[in-house]
């Protein structure tokens, strides 16, 4: 027996897999409802893009840094229908967290550079901008139209570019009177496990989210010595709005329980996942990490899609 089958030979069956999946998201989902708030944001003010989903990383990483003590959360999206419940969750939750939703394009500089204005003008500061906001195409190569192209590079890329630029603007600026004597921030990007390597996008949508991994990289370089921070997160296969489409399809034919099978966990994420590695990113805890593309897949991204003892 080779070791790959030895390996094989002690997994659990499909359905007792999906079953104990099934059964961790769940708590994953429902941790916030019985944990003691947090401090990790205390007294930070925040500017997170692409809250409109209601099963999106956007959304779930509001709630939690509501949960975590943000002092001020700027929420943005293009579409606004689920904003009221979105604030609605977090003042009935968070009282003491101040939320302000905005009805914009991640990618209007006008709006980018205002919002960060505004944080400035009631706040005194910036803190964290997760610049979350993207959209994902289907097309393969050759039905991939030059706007499609350019869609995706506007609202994937130059979204980020302008997250970076404008961001970085404001957490250079000190404030004594609200506790910032130095320049100090952190700037997350969403790209993903496309950004890394092939097979998990479309050609535009990877070649968005490798720009936004670059970006970070280079801006890092830019804004040395200022101590603002800027890395992306990768993620993997992840339920969301976005994705939704494949979650039902699976369901809807009884193959669910294949869903994220091509990572080592064997299984998919869900937004909270994601949120949480934005909070590690934003709070003081990740203070020396700069500069980095992090995966968050389940191991999708570490290795070739290639099994020892299985090469024919």
């Amino acid at each position: 027996m080779s070791s790959y089958d030895k390996v094989k030979s002690q997994h659990t069956s499909a359905e007792e897999h999906y079953k104990t999946t099934t059964a961790r998201i769940q708590k994953i989902q429902a941790h916030l409802e019985n944990a003691r708030r947090g401090e990790k944001l205390s007294g930070k003010v925040c500017i997170i893009t692409g809250v409109g989903s209601l099963k999106g990383i956007g959304r779930a990483a509001s709630i939690l840094f509501g949960h975590e003590g943000a002092k001020h959360l700027y929420l943005i999206d293009f579409d606004s229908t689920n904003f009221p419940s979105l604030k609605e969750i977090i003042q009935k939750k968070y009282p003491d967290v101040q939320v302000t939703t905005i009805q914009a394009d991640a990618a209007d500089e006008s709006a980018i550079s205002r919002v960060c204005e505004q944080a400035l003008q009631e706040e005194g500061r910036l803190d964290v901008f997760f610049a979350n906001a993207g959209v994902a195409s289907r097309n393969g190569l050759q039905d991939t139209s030059a706007d499609t192209f350019m869609n995706s590079m506007r609202v994937n890329a130059l979204s980020c570019f302008l997250a970076i630029k404008h961001a970085s603007a404001a957490m250079l600026k000190t404030n004594a009177s609200r506790g910032k004597n130095v320049s100090s921030g952190s700037i997350i990007m969403t790209a993903s496990v496309a950004g890394i390597r092939s097979g998990a996008g479309t050609i535009d949508y990877s070649a968005s989210k490798a720009a936004v991994n670059s970006m970070a990289k280079t801006s890092a370089y830019q804004l040395q010595k200022t101590d603002i921070r800027v890395n992306t997160i990768c993620p993997g296969l992840i339920e969301t709005g976005m994705t939704g489409d494949t979650f039902d399809y699976a369901r809807s034919r009884g193959t669910a329980g294949k869903i994220g099978q091509l990572n080592p966990l064997g299984r998919f994420g869900v937004a909270e996942e994601i949120a949480n590695a934005a909070l590690f990113l934003a709070s003081d805890d990740s203070s020396y990490v700069n500069g980095q593309n992090i995966a968050v897949d389940g191991g999708l991204s570490a290795s070739h899609p290639v099994v020892p003892g299985r090469w024919a």
